[in-house]
């Protein structure tokens, strides 16, 4: 009976001396998940500038979720007119502190598809502002794109 209790106390004993291996702590992801409300686009590229203010005459959300994105983007006239567009994408993301690479499987621009773009992210409150560069050399693309979002609030 004292060694099954000395046995007991031992084990114990050893076993609260024993460290716990312990999380390591980083930096928290960026709350990405959700849609997106694209604002504004700002394209640089061979230096000239074109501002796009998508919150008049069409519209373009992105959705996210924990490993894919997709986006639309339409006009608001429903197809008519000089103005008519339609674009869509979507693919598979990875997001390592504040670098979000795309990896675009669809699109309506076919020459996009199986590329990478590599952006950093920024959030301040419900704005999420996206700057990289986008490279696709079958139609000559070599620019910046920074995009400007507000994210979309649950009705």
């Amino acid at each position: 009976m004292k060694k099954t209790i000395a046995c007991i106390l031992l084990i114990s004993v050893v076993s609260s001396c024993t460290s716990k291996t312990e999380k390591q702590s980083g930096p928290e992801p960026l709350p990405i998940i959700g849609t997106w409300q694209l604002l504004s686009g700002t394209l640089i590229e061979k230096g000239d500038t074109v501002v796009t203010d998508y919150t008049k005459g069409r519209s373009f959300i992105k959705i996210i979720n924990a490993t894919h994105f997709s986006f639309t983007q339409h006009d608001l006239n429903k197809g008519q007119g000089s103005d008519a567009s339609f674009s869509a994408g979507a693919g598979t993301y990875t997001l390592k502190d504040s670098t979000y690479t795309e990896h675009l499987t669809y699109c309506s621009d076919r020459a996009w598809e199986g590329h990478d773009f590599s952006f950093t992210l920024t959030l301040q409150s419900d704005t999420l502002t996206q700057r990289g560069v986008e490279i696709v050399e079958a139609t000559g693309v070599n620019r910046l794109n920074i995009e400007k979002y507000v994210r979309v609030k649950n009705q």
